[in-house]
């Protein structure tokens, strides 16, 4: 295993005695014999040898204190599938899991996209959504919720994290995109393209979802911007790795 010194982000509001989450940073100075993409890239859907990923995953495991084998992951396609999982594993066709199986971690893979996590540690329920912008209008997070809800979890015990993801400044679309999102979430008037608000109808999407507002966190930050922190396939295009949001639930 490497024992390079990894930086990640800890949802203030998912990390308690019963919860725990991550958001892994690009690290770009972490490097990996074979590898040919700079950083912590842990994209099984990224242009690197996938022998490189699965280093890169298991180096990741052995940082944050989980078994590879209690991770879960999706070979994710934009679709708003849902699956309720009981173990670790690569699970095909699907971008969101939940799970009340304690010591399972539900690991998201995104570039410029969302990962969402999920968690209502008193009813020992979490869940964790892949959004981007499809995701989102096909309601991937609201279904992700009631998903949750159908496990025992309650909207105003659930508590929510928005990863950074591409911010609104720069993202840009073409007419059809911005007609699958509400008017007052989409900018023409500043830009010569549509620009849209990805993170504010995930937020409010969220809201819909009866969670409690100062139960969500949105990082706020844009990967394209950040490129010290953040891998962005928009900004990298096939040279782009991929970050990970984790959530788990403790064994207590």
């Amino acid at each position: 295993m490497n024992t390079f010194p990894f930086d990640f982000i800890r949802p203030e509001n998912l990390n308690n005695s019963r919860l725990m989450s991550w958001f892994s940073y690009k690290n770009p100075d972490y490097n990996t014999e074979g590898a040919h993409i700079p950083g912590l890239n842990v994209g099984f859907s990224s242009k690197e040898n996938q022998h490189v990923v699965l280093e890169h995953i298991h180096d990741l495991c052995e940082a944050i204190g989980i078994s590879h084998k209690d991770l879960a992951l999706a070979n994710q396609i934009h679709s708003s599938n849902v699956l309720e999982i009981t173990k670790g594993g690569v699970y095909p066709n699907v971008d969101a899991f939940v799970t009340k199986t304690p010591g399972i971690a539900l690991g998201i893979q995104v570039a410029d996209c969302g990962a969402i996590l999920l968690g209502d540690f008193e009813n020992k329920v979490i869940g964790a959504a892949h959004a981007g912008w499809r995701g989102t209008v096909s309601e991937i997070v609201p279904l992700t919720i009631k998903k949750m809800v159908e496990l025992g979890a309650h909207p105003h015990t659930i508590k929510a994290y928005i990863s950074p993801c591409l911010g609104k400044h720069n993202f840009e679309v073409g007419e059809e995109v911005a007609a699958e999102f509400p008017d007052h979430l989409v900018n023409v008037e500043d830009y010569e393209k549509p620009h849209i608000d990805m993170t504010g109808l995930l937020t409010e999407q969220l809201m819909d979802s009866k969670l409690l507002s100062d139960h969500i966190f949105s990082d706020g930050r844009c990967t394209i911007d950040e490129h010290e922190l953040f891998y962005s396939y928009r900004r990298e295009k096939e040279e782009s790795g991929r970050m990970m949001g984790i959530i788990k639930l403790t064994r207590l």
